[in-house]
């Protein structure tokens, strides 16, 4: 028999009805607080050389190519501590980050579905919201935990670069607080909002709609095969609509002296490299987000799929 498409939030079959009794809110925000830790870590410790090589093209104010940047790494004295420069930063932000949004996320959902739904749709574990429903849900908890998580984003990316010569989490915050103060932490945030708010938003639409049609198409695909297909290419799709304030928010990061604000930068980015500045990275972007947002949400419905399971076990056995 085929799989059924899994929700997104709660990782139950969509069609299978289960009661509240079976599924009580108890979709603990510990448990969805650590899968989405677990997801993060793994997606970003996995993929941080794409990464990395995304930051150095897009940093070049004669974009890069992607090759001779390779290159360049693989023949320093040291290619694979290279080509992981910054995982820490990387990690405890992905990490932390994905754990944030997963759990603000779930709660926005969860909060928003009794809110709107009547007591019939009830049944389900977690009722199937409508499309600004889900645009609304993946934005708002996507900047959120994008806010807590700037100064380690800003951490991340000068270390990425090879601009700046940190050798410690302590000392390039020293240094950035030192030399630009809190604000310096929070570089870029308005471009990473404006790319974060419909990334995620178009993201959690994608993906729920593509995981019905990947199942029709795929026959006996896996649960887990429909996950992953359907992260990876909403992903794509969202990744390739937001690019430009990816490439604004990494030179704001880099350079916040020099180009100043989101417009600043645009304007100074067209003029002296041309329109083509603003898809740096692309093709790094999209490989990477539909790698590491496939995994990540694969890893983080296994998780959530498995406990709900034993929970529903536990409350049966207890009726």
């Amino acid at each position: 028999m085929p799989s059924s498409p899994i929700d997104p939030l709660n990782a139950v079959p969509l069609g299978h009805c289960v009661t509240l009794a079976q599924s009580p809110s108890r979709t603990k925000t510990t448990f969805h607080f650590l899968a989405g830790l677990s997801s993060g870590l793994t997606s970003s410790i996995l993929l941080q050389p794409a990464d990395l090589l995304k930051t150095r093209v897009q940093q070049s104010q004669q974009t890069a190519a992607l090759l001779p940047t390779l290159k360049a790494i693989l023949s320093s004295p040291h290619p694979i501590r290279g080509l992981w420069r910054g995982t820490l930063p990387s990690a405890i932000r992905t990490g932390f980050g994905s754990a944030l949004y997963f759990t603000s996320l779930n709660a926005l959902r969860q909060g928003l579905a009794r809110a709107e739904t009547t007591s019939a749709s009830r049944s389900s574990a977690l009722p199937k919201l409508s499309n600004t429903a889900n645009l609304a849900t993946g934005a708002v908890a996507r900047v959120a935990a994008g806010f807590v998580m700037m100064p380690v984003t800003v951490i991340k990316v000068r270390y990425e670069s090879d601009f700046y010569a940190y050798r410690s989490l302590y000392g390039a915050t020293r240094d950035i607080v030192s030399t630009e103060g809190i604000r310096g932490l929070f570089s870029g945030f308005g471009a990473t909002a404006v790319r974060d708010a419909p990334y995620a938003g178009l993201y959690v639409l994608f993906y729920e709609q593509l995981k019905h049609h990947v199942a029709l198409l795929g026959g006996s695909m896996s649960s887990t095969s429909i996950n992953f297909t359907s992260g990876a290419l909403g992903a794509g799709f969202a990744t390739a609509i937001t690019n430009p304030f990816d490439a604004v928010k990494t030179r704001l990061q880099l350079m916040p002296g020099k180009y100043g604000n989101m417009l600043r930068a645009v304007r100074l980015m067209v003029q002296e490299d041309g329109v083509r500045s603003l898809f740096g990275g692309l093709g790094l972007r999209m490989a990477r987000k539909a790698m590491s947002t496939a995994l990540a949400w694969t890893v983080y419905e296994e998780l959530v799929l498995r406990a709900e399971k034993r929970w529903a076990s536990k409350s049966q056995m207890g009726l």
